[in-house]
């Protein structure tokens, strides 16, 4: 028999995710819709993220966990915490993905946990939301063709959500330094969308030069795409952080990014030209949650360069989540496990 001191909490495997259409973009492109609005309106706790990084020293930049706690206010009103791990060789040395997350929800008013799930699918689907977040107000309107620049796990839940999300798009260019990977991805894109034409590029650049939208999803820990590569009106999606030498934000129209103060940090790109000098918060055109509350403008013209340099907040896990979770109560979904 329960007593009354006993609390249960919902555990969401990934099976459960995906039985809740957790491989869909709509519920993601609101999820972190509604985050990114809080964010705009201080309605949101979010800690600077902690990296936990063994042998930092000699390892490869994408080798981490990183704790991503944070409350989201409004009607989501929901506290909560990814925790991601990711090695770079987890793919061809374990045969894993290369990354791995729990998320945790905790009711704030009594800060008990009420959920724990698999954290991969939701992570890799909101992080596509921020691409079609930023397209729609930061992209050319009725912007044709794509490129990726990486063709793994997340290029696929990047280029399905800009399908599903923009029916303007006719043709992608595809490049992977594993040329099979890119291949394989394009075999799998056109099985789901037989109208869009699916390129397998020969070379990084001319990817990039055909892009109208251009999406960075590499596991890279340097510099790889100059501003010269970049054609006029291209909105970039630098997913992964670090392939954009430090001349496209430079040069660039405008520069957005979700938060500035995480993604000044970790000596990532922007956070070397601030110690450089070469870049400031002054500088920058933009949070994107501004611009989705409409406090700051989008594209203006037409030939604009502009560049979204996304970190990754917590508060789009947690939101995300959350409507995970409210869909597996109202249909029953998921295992109750009893603290």
């Amino acid at each position: 028999m329960n007593t009354a001191e006993e609390h249960s909490l919902l555990y969401l495997s990934k099976q459960d995710i995906i039985d809740l259409q957790g491989l869909q973009s709509e519920p993601y492109v609101r999820a972190v819709g509604r985050a990114l609005e809080l964010h705009a309106r201080g309605d949101i706790v979010q800690p600077l993220k902690p990296y936990l990084r063994v042998n930092e020293a000699t390892g490869h930049i994408a080798d981490r966990i990183i704790a991503m706690p944070a409350y989201v206010g409004g009607d989501v009103a929901i506290s909560g915490l990814k925790w991601i791990g990711s090695k770079h060789d987890n793919p061809h040395q374990r045969q894993k993905e290369r990354a791995s997350a729990l998320i945790i929800l905790n009711d704030p008013q009594s800060n008990y946990p009420i959920a724990v799930m698999e954290g991969s699918i939701i992570s890799g689907m909101r992080t596509a939301a921020v691409t079609v977040i930023g397209a729609r107000y930061l992209a050319k309107e009725g912007f044709r063709s794509v490129s990726v620049i990486g063709c793994g796990v997340i290029a696929r839940m990047q280029l399905i959500s800009l399908l599903e999300q923009f029916d303007s798009i006719q043709t992608i260019h595809l490049f992977d330094l594993n040329t099979g990977a890119a291949r394989a991805l394009a075999d799998e894109l056109h099985s789901l969308f037989d109208q869009v034409e699916l390129h397998v590029s020969e070379s990084a650049e001319q990817a990039v030069r055909q892009a109208e939208v251009l999406v960075t999803a590499t596991v890279a820990s340097a510099p790889h795409i100059p501003y010269a590569w970049l054609s006029k009106g291209t909105f970039v999606s630098n997913i992964s952080i670090m392939d954009l030498h430090k001349d496209v934000f430079i040069r660039a129209d405008k520069v957005v990014v979700d938060d500035w103060e995480q993604s000044n940090r970790e000596k990532k790109i922007i956070n070397q030209l601030v110690l450089e000098g070469q870049f400031s918060r002054e500088q920058l055109h933009a949070e994107l949650g501004e611009i989705v509350i409409g406090a700051r403008p989008g594209r203006e013209h037409e030939d604009e360069i502009i560049v979204l340099n996304p970190m990754g907040m917590a508060i789009e896990d947690i939101s995300s989540a959350a409507e995970m979770y409210n869909r597996a109560v109202a249909q029953g979904k998921g295992t109750r496990l009893w603290l």
